[in-house]
């Protein structure tokens, strides 16, 4: 995704700056599962690259419009691991007699 087609709404921005910044990954066996990494700093960074992608557009969406996306998508991704894998996993593991 190229920076200028992440400008038409606040979710794309945020979305492309926390994949950009790593704060973020999408599951390479679930491609509809995001997970949040844990990293304070790729989150803040995140937050100051959408904001900044917004700016060089022209776009002005208010500060508080992005603080809400962000804290929105990073409270919807699965923390630190895909609960898809965990779940294979856990079906898979040996049982032990």
């Amino acid at each position: 995704m190229s920076a200028n087609s992440s400008t038409d709404n606040p979710a794309s921005a945020v979305r492309y700056a926390l994949e950009t910044t790593r704060a973020t990954a999408i599951c390479p066996f679930h491609a509809n599962v995001t997970v949040r990494v844990g990293d304070d700093a790729a989150e803040t960074h995140a937050y100051l690259r959408a904001r900044n992608i917004i700016k060089g557009d022209g776009t002005t969406w208010e500060p508080e419009v992005l603080r809400e996306e962000i804290k929105r998508q990073l409270g919807d991704a699965a923390d630190g691991a895909c609960p898809e894998c965990a779940a294979l996993q856990i079906r898979q593991a040996p049982r032990s007699a």
